[in-house]
């Protein structure tokens, strides 16, 4: 069995997931009160020449002068409010020393909306003139994935490759690249490569024989068949056929049309031009993978059954993690972000 990384811990913290949303569940049954689907607010403060602002003072103003909260974005320029109440209509105040203070547009979210705010643009404080600035595709693009590189599943298990923005900006090639080499070189990669070949070492499969020399052999087919498949089907197809490897977080409509929507995730994609067309970058990724796999495993374990084996447990795999997208790991995501 080869490792696919980011399918391969999604499966291991689904288990821990449905209990603690089962958990919550029965409690919210429990007390009686209806589930209040809450929102986030994100962004990233720079100046009118794209530099981030580290420290200014971010302040989320509502209608009720109760519901006010004030923070001071990273050192990144990057600021977050979870827990946002949906319907009500709000405003972002930035403001640092020596700039001007930026006022977003009215802001009101839907129930679960994730608002990622763009076009931050803060002017020097004694240049009173107003520059209107329009972002380019690449650069709300740019935004999106900044946003997407901080998701991680309990705060630990990367969760890049998922969009909860309704309205996402295509990648680059660039940036599809920088996503999949985000999840390549992630520590957490290399702790499922290690766990996973544990596992195989314990099965005694594939015919590596054991000891030091058969782990060791399995830790670099199991990191072989992870990177192959993140960069073939995650990057160079996705750029070739100018197709969206990411997962379209859905959240909204009937439980069937959700589930149908994450079913079809491994079989039909986004195209660059936004229009869904058969996902051809992932299934392709997945049987490239698993062809270059006949290169390094035993010659006992070779042939065309390893790859159609290798093939078949990667569209599962899809469609399990694509479910755990859609139903668990978003509340997952955001339990263990508020936590910190």
């Amino acid at each position: 069995m080869k490792l696919h990384t980011q399918r391969f811990y999604i499966c291991l913290a689904v288990v821990m997931a449905w209990i603690l949303v089962g958990s919550a569940a029965i409690h919210a049954q429990d007390i009686g009160t209806p589930e209040v689907k809450l929102g986030s607010i994100v962004g990233t403060a720079t100046d009118v020449n794209g530099d981030t602002v580290p420290g200014a003072t971010v302040v989320l103003e509502g209608t009720d002068a109760s519901d006010r909260r004030t923070m001071a974005a990273n050192d990144n320029g990057y600021f977050e409010f979870h827990d946002v109440k949906p319907g009500i209509p709000y405003h972002v105040k930035i403001s640092a020393a020596g700039f001007s203070e930026w006022v977003s547009p009215v802001v009101t979210l839907e129930p679960s909306q994730f608002k990622i705010l763009t076009d931050i643009r803060l002017q020097i404080e004694l240049a009173r003139t107003t520059v209107n600035v329009t972002q380019t595709s690449e650069e709300v693009a740019t935004e999106q994935v900044k946003v997407e590189e901080t998701q991680r599943v309990f705060g630990i298990i990367p969760n890049f490759y998922v969009v909860y923005d309704p309205d996402p900006a295509p990648l680059t090639a660039k940036l599809k690249f920088r996503l999949a080499l985000k999840v390549a070189t992630d520590p957490i990669t290399a702790t499922g490569v290690a766990f996973l070949s544990a596992v195989q070492q314990a099965g005694d499969t594939p015919d590596y024989g054991q000891g030091a020399e058969g782990y060791g052999k399995r830790v670099g087919a199991n990191a072989a068949d992870g990177i192959s498949d993140i960069m073939i089907g995650g990057a160079v197809l996705p750029s070739l056929l100018h197709q969206d490897p990411r997962y379209f977080y859905q959240g909204t409509g009937t439980k069937k049309s959700r589930v149908r929507h994450a079913l079809f995730h491994p079989f039909v994609c986004k195209g660059d031009n936004g229009e869904w067309q058969p996902n051809y970058s992932s299934l392709g990724g997945d049987l490239a993978s698993s062809a270059i796999s006949n290169l390094y495993y035993p010659q006992s374990n070779r042939g065309t059954s390893l790859v159609f084996t290798n093939f078949a447990i990667s569209t599962a795999e899809r469609v399990a993690a694509s479910l755990a997208q859609e139903f668990v790991l978003r509340q997952i995501h955001f339990q263990s972000r508020h936590a910190k």
